[in-house]
């Protein structure tokens, strides 16, 4: 290489700011795959620092993934894919789909739902429904301008939990959690900026951060949940602007985050700046005490949460508390990357909540799901597998010799729509976990649980010897 100096522009310590300068050097094609890097020596004489300093930025590098050295002959770039944009840009045919179908197959037991059981809700919503366009004839023909105070009310109501209390000019009402959560990423990233995530999760967000340009950076985590000494490597590494996190009743692990963990995650997080969006959707079914996150970390914590798990899915209600400072840019981008706030769910969903009728709803959703919960523990007893009380869904680990997506195609055959641990894995991971998961909300009777539990339960029993791939 001739005539190339790193642009360092930025804060940080310098070795940090040349690795990166090189990797977006790398990323727009400046330096080719297969060039050589500069000799450590020459590079610290052209930008005036240690030969230290340049040897940690190489070192980082190499941790990264993207140069190799040999000893003797110098540092090279690794190859990239022929069009010069990293793997994390590029979006696979079935971005936004998963292993899942677009179209469920017909005639299958739904067991790859966690949406709210239909208790016989939809007679109160719509009674709300019809109050609300009696009431409101000009604002449901037009589009939204205004937000009433009521919507920010319910949100502050629906998101407290435990000693958290968000105040009204914290809320943002949004149309769902997921479009809650993609808003706070466009708004508070910028293409090329790597998200945090744990191997296993709610991978959906992942895939659309990476349909608008946001790369992936995994996070370890154990049988206690995400490890923050592997959270503080990956922030020195590829310092993440923001981390994905669901620290009560984890998706899909069901592993809820320790109190301990949570603080040491929350300083993390301070000591490198990362902002982290913490998703309540199921802690809010739970009665666990532990503190949020938001918590520990008010200061750079975003909680999301809603009504899909707990009231109805269908009615998209989605509300954040984030720092006030941050409030003005996500709501500019939930409108820009959703087109609005539509005036009738969201007065609906105020009016759910604010009347008590959620919290009605919710408390007869969680004893229908209990009472599901309960078939399958009597009817998997002796196999392992986690499950939580008010929560719809059950991590199982599946004995040798099943294969996790063998296991779904065998469930699959047999009638019983269930999802394998690939559905949630945010970004390419070479870690195997032998686990899948099922819900139990989405059978419209107890029967039907029961028939798709002993459906599972046949097939472990049975072993391999009981799926055959090519019947």
């Amino acid at each position: 290489m001739t005539n190339w100096v790193p642009n360092l522009t930025g804060s940080g310590p310098l070795y940090q700011r040349l690795a990166d300068a090189i990797e977006t050097d790398i990323d727009r094609g400046t330096i080719e795959a297969g060039a050589k890097l500069p000799p450590q020596r020459d590079l610290a004489y052209d930008i005036g620092a240690t030969v230290g300093t340049i040897g940690r930025a190489y070192q980082l590098l190499r941790e990264r993934g993207l140069v190799s050295g040999e000893v003797g002959r110098g540092t090279y770039v690794l190859g990239q894919r022929a069009d010069g944009v990293k793997p994390d840009f590029l979006v696979p045919e079935t971005a936004g789909e998963g292993t899942r179908y677009i179209d469920a197959p017909r005639g299958k037991l739904r067991f790859d739902s966690t949406a709210a059981p239909d208790i016989g809700q939809g007679a109160d919503i719509a009674e709300v429904l019809s109050r609300t366009a009696r009431d409101h004839p000009h604002e449901i023909s037009s589009y939204t301008r205004d937000f009433p105070d009521r919507w920010y009310e319910a949100g502050a109501r629906w998101l407290s939990r435990n000693s958290f209390r968000p105040t009204a000019d914290m809320i943002v009402p949004t149309l769902g959690t997921h479009a809650a959560v993609m808003a706070v990423i466009a708004a508070l990233t910028t293409p090329g900026d790597y998200v945090a995530f744990e191997h296993l999760t709610y991978s959906q967000i992942s895939r659309s951060a990476g349909l608008i340009g946001r790369r992936t950076a995994l996070v370890a985590s154990d049988d206690q949940g995400i490890d923050p000494a592997d959270f503080e490597r990956v922030c020195a590494q590829k310092h993440p602007r923001m981390m994905f996190l669901i620290p009560t009743a984890q998706n899909p692990t069901l592993v809820t985050l320790s109190a301990a963990r949570r603080e040491a995650v929350a300083r993390v997080a301070r000591e490198y700046n990362v902002i982290v969006i913490e998703d309540d959707l199921y802690g809010d079914l739970t009665d666990d005490p532990t503190p949020l996150l938001a918590e520990y970390a008010p200061e750079r914590t975003i909680v999301a949460g809603g009504l899909s798990k707990s009231v109805a899915a269908g009615v998209r209600g989605g509300w954040l508390s984030c720092p006030p400072a941050y409030r003005h840019r996500i709501r500019v981008a939930h409108k820009m990357m959703t087109g609005g706030m539509p005036f009738l769910l969201a007065e609906v969903n105020a009016r759910l909540v604010l009347s008590g009728q959620a919290s009605d709803i919710r408390k007869r959703s969680i004893a229908e799901i209990n009472a599901r919960t309960a078939i399958v523990r009597d009817t998997l007893a002796g196999f392992e597998f986690r499950s939580h009380d008010n929560v719809p869904f059950v991590w199982l680990t599946l004995p040798d010799p099943w294969l996790s997506g063998t296991f779904k195609n065998a469930c699959l055959g047999h009638g019983v729509l269930i999802d394998d641990e690939d559905e949630f894995k945010a970004g390419r991971s070479e870690q195997v976990f032998h686990g899948v998961r099922f819900g139990v909300s989405q059978p419209s009777q107890r029967k039907d649980v029961a028939e798709g539990v002993a459906v599972i339960r046949r097939l472990l029993d049975e072993g391999r010897a009981g799926y055959d791939s090519f019947s």
